[in-house]
């Protein structure tokens, strides 16, 4: 059976929850054809990659979902692509707001997601979940560990690992006082995060 790593967000922002591990906490792992394993990591820079890192060397996934919260886009996004980049004019949860400074100094510029994407987006959209591809995980934590996490893998040589990032917008509890600020149900976000994974799996046994 393969094992599949789901990984979330603490809140951040002034924000009572993040729907990345609100949503994970709420997934049917009893119905999932594979063993999960789920990690909630700080909005922390280089602290949240050491810890993903470290969880990662443990336990030897096959597939690595990473999810943060996107608050203010209007569908799941499907990232394509982390950069080489930390860039921050918001501080993480301790403080920190690095300007223009490479993730890894000897690392290349860009990482693509080896998550089925394309086969994903077709299972969100027959449910008739709001979803894309997005060409830009931006320059905060969420891309932070979405490249270390990739960094490490060609480190490894670990080919068959599928590895990506999946951002999730608001949920309706989120934005009652941000009107006119899209947000999904969180019971939609965790459908889609449960779609996301069986579709992982289906690809990576093919």
């Amino acid at each position: 059976m393969l094992r599949v790593l789901l990984t979330g967000f603490e809140p951040f922002g002034g924000e009572k929850i993040n729907p990345s591990f609100e949503a994970i906490k709420r997934i049917d792992f009893q119905k999932l054809s594979c063993e999960t394993w789920v990690l909630e990591l700080p909005v922390v820079f280089y602290e949240s990659s050491k810890l993903l890192i470290e969880r990662i060397h443990e336990i030897k996934p096959d597939i690595i979902i990473m999810v943060g919260q996107a608050g203010g886009r209007k569908e799941i996004s499907i990232e394509r692509i982390a950069i080489n980049l930390d860039d921050s004019k918001v501080p993480d949860n301790k403080g920190v707001a690095p300007r223009q400074d490479p993730i890894s100094v000897f690392g290349p510029v860009a990482y693509f997601s080896t998550l089925p994407i394309h086969a994903i987006q077709r299972e969100l959209e027959d449910a008739n979940i709001p979803c894309g591809i997005s060409n830009s995980a931006g320059t905060y934590v969420c891309n932070h560990i979405f490249y270390s996490t990739m960094h490490e893998l060609a480190q490894l040589h670990t080919t068959k690992t599928m590895a990506g990032f999946i951002h999730v917008p608001y949920t309706t509890d989120q934005v009652i006082d941000k009107p006119q600020t899209f947000s999904l149900p969180i019971s939609d976000i965790t459908k889609a995060l449960e779609l996301i994974v069986e579709t992982c799996v289906t690809e990576h046994l093919l």
